[in-house]
């Protein structure tokens, strides 16, 4: 379904927990590669593409309780199909480096892990619907406490998730760092508790590192 790495562009995602700040490295990055003359795509999950835009709405916005776990896993496989089809594979086609704030990834761990015991389903979605894992993939850590603290801070229409509270949180950066060991070959982890510039400085090391 996806052309084979090389005959492409570069996939880069970015994951952490709510408020870890990987949104803003996410811009430093994109501005960055194209300051150096590389075409960048810069998107987002849930979204990227109209249809999966629609979708963001549904999920993000409104009641913790809107939706259940297994409402949910359809609802961003959906997204992300579309993402995928309208946005990513064909800037990817075309050499250019895509950056996307969250993938599959957090997938695994919202609706996989933390939301119910889904990860099987998951998994099997994935490989039948989407068949594409990024190229390098960012962990911006945080601790939750001070993540859920920003996050709640930013005041926007978008808090679902946040509104689960620190529990959630928690389990969710104990379930990236597992995600970390169990794809180590594209997992980077970068401390996101030091100055912006320090953490940028990181990632655009690991991302040279890719490109070369």
């Amino acid at each position: 379904m996806t052309p084979a790495r090389g005959a492409c562009g570069l996939f880069i995602t970015f994951e952490g927990i709510d408020g870890s700040g990987k949104s803003t490295q996410c811009r430093l990055l994109a501005d960055a590669l194209r300051d150096a003359g590389r075409e960048v795509v810069l998107t987002r999950e849930p979204g990227g593409s109209p249809g999966a835009e629609q979708i963001r709405r549904l999920v993000l916005e409104g009641d913790p309780d809107r939706w259940s776990a297994e409402t949910e896993l359809l609802l961003f496989m959906a997204a992300r199909r579309d993402h995928l089809e309208r946005t990513i594979e064909p800037a990817l086609a075309a050499g250019k480096v895509v950056i996307c704030d969250r993938f599959a990834d957090s997938t695994r761990m919202y609706q996989g892990l933390s939301r119910g015991d889904l990860r099987a389903a998951v998994d099997q979605m994935h490989k039948l619907m989407i068949g594409r894992e990024p190229d390098l993939t960012l962990l911006i850590d945080m601790d939750p406490s001070v993540g859920l603290a920003r996050a709640k801070g930013r005041q926007g229409k978008e808090e679902r998730f946040e509104d689960f509270g620190v529990e959630l949180q928690e389990k969710m950066r104990a379930g990236f760092l597992a995600l970390a060991q169990e794809f180590s070959n594209r997992f980077r982890i970068i401390d996101g508790a030091r100055p912006v510039d320090a953490v940028a400085a990181e990632v655009r090391k690991h991302v040279d590192e890719v490109l070369a």
